[in-house]
């Protein structure tokens, strides 16, 4: 074999390995459970022929998964063990805890770390300040993303399909009276949020809570969680948005410590 066939077979198998990469990307940076072949190639401008076979050989290293009755694609345990070791190394529980402990000691109310979960956001973590009243939050429990400044600062930072989707899937059901239900003043209030970089809400998730968010970005800009501070409603919504600049600073630290350039 010549030098110049050496290095032409090792640029078609470079070029296949970056194909194969970008369809596993394309299942991470997805919103949808799964995907189809015509998905697929339409989103990353392949053949179907192709992306047959870039599935067919990530589905042999377990990293892409088959429904034998829908015929579509997911992750599979390996890409999924991926995840969780990458998870393991950048744990933004950890990486957020100071970043909390400064905005409720500044506060004087509790900070919490949100992250998302598909068309879902969750409290994974809070710091709660030394006072008889105060904001808790429970761990663990998905939320909406279109009712209270954490859900909203999430889903303000989504991509514009990303946000549309989630409003042709969801009936914007009112969790108080205070929640945005009408997906026209829904769309008013993203676009106000990405202008000025954060969200707050008055009583729009829980009767008598106020509060302020800020999205963390990822290396790639992606939102993938939201920094707050609420308190009740009597108490902290004059200082709401003094507090606004050291959210969104909060949010940015830890958006820089993930890789964020923006």
């Amino acid at each position: 074999m010549t030098v110049q066939a050496d290095s032409e077979n090792q640029s078609r198998s470079i070029a296949a390995v970056e194909r194969a990469m970008d369809v596993l990307l394309l299942f991470g940076r997805s919103s949808r459970p799964d995907l189809g072949v015509t998905e697929i190639a339409t989103e990353l401008d392949l053949t179907k022929a192709a992306v047959h076979r870039i599935l067919t050989a990530l589905r042999s290293r377990e990293l892409i998964a088959l429904d034998p009755v829908s015929r579509r694609y997911s992750l599979g345990h390996a890409a999924i063990a991926l995840g969780r070791a990458y998870l393991a190394r950048t744990d933004l529980r950890a990486m957020a805890g100071p970043e909390l402990r400064r905005l409720s000691a500044r506060a004087g109310e509790t900070a919490t770390l949100s992250v998302r979960r598909g068309d879902t956001r969750l409290y994974v973590d809070q710091v709660v300040p030394d006072q008889e009243l105060r904001m808790e939050v429970s761990l663990g429990i998905p939320y909406p993303l279109h009712a209270g400044s954490s859900s909203k600062a999430i889903l303000a930072f989504l991509r514009e399909e990303e946000v549309e989707g989630y409003l042709v899937r969801h009936k914007l059901d009112a969790l108080t009276a205070k929640t945005i239900t009408d997906p026209d003043k829904l769309r008013a209030e993203l676009a106000a949020i990405r202008k000025k970089g954060y969200a707050t809400s008055l009583g729009e998730r829980q009767e008598g809570a106020a509060s302020v968010a800020a999205p963390v970005l990822d290396h790639d800009g992606l939102v993938i969680a939201a920094v707050s501070v609420s308190g009740p409603s009597a108490r902290f919504k004059p200082h709401m948005q003094g507090l606004a600049p050291a959210v969104v600073e909060a949010a940015s630290r830890l958006s820089a410590q993930l890789g964020y350039g923006g």
